[in-house]
């Protein structure tokens, strides 16, 4: 079913509850909060996700990605274990976490208009405009939630 083989779907459903546990962490605080139950969640089924898309991965963007979320988890888990100044933690943390959540969605968004509807995609090239438009309308919500956290963060200081 969709061209995934049985690897793949183990990757899939490894990531794919990081969705929702980001889609709530971000609604409910405003950030992905590392030490609480959803965001330890989180960083086991990010660390699934990433870590598999090495065996399953054909582009070597794919395994760009996946390292780098994997840096990124670590040291968006970690900050608050280093004595930083002030918030900068906070911030640190937040920003790092909000970008591994976009390293999820990038590649999931276009996997899913890839391979949706099964045997007729949205999308066939890589360079499609609506494959683009997805990416870059992602990377402004990137921008934008980022901002949003820094000066709610900034605010509530």
């Amino acid at each position: 079913m969709f061209g995934i083989s049985t690897l793949g779907w183990v990757h899939t459903l490894s990531s794919l509850p990081a969705i929702p546990l980001a889609a709530y962490m971000f609604a409910r605080h405003g950030r992905i909060l590392p030490r609480s139950v959803p965001g330890m969640a989180y960083l086991v089924f990010m660390l699934l996700g990433a870590g598999s898309v090495f065996l399953i991965a054909r582009q070597p963007v794919s395994n760009i990605i996946a390292a780098l979320t994997l840096v990124l988890l670590v040291a968006g888990y970690g900050v608050g274990h280093i004595g930083m100044p002030g918030r900068a933690a906070v911030y640190l943390e937040t920003i790092l976490l909000s970008v591994t959540a976009f390293l999820l969605m990038l590649p999931t968004l276009s996997e899913v208009l890839r391979r949706v509807p099964d045997g007729h995609p949205l999308v066939t090239d890589l360079h499609s405009p609506l494959l683009i438009g997805t990416q870059l309308g992602l990377l402004l919500a990137l921008v934008i939630g980022v901002t949003a956290q820094v000066l709610y963060l900034r605010r509530r200081a």
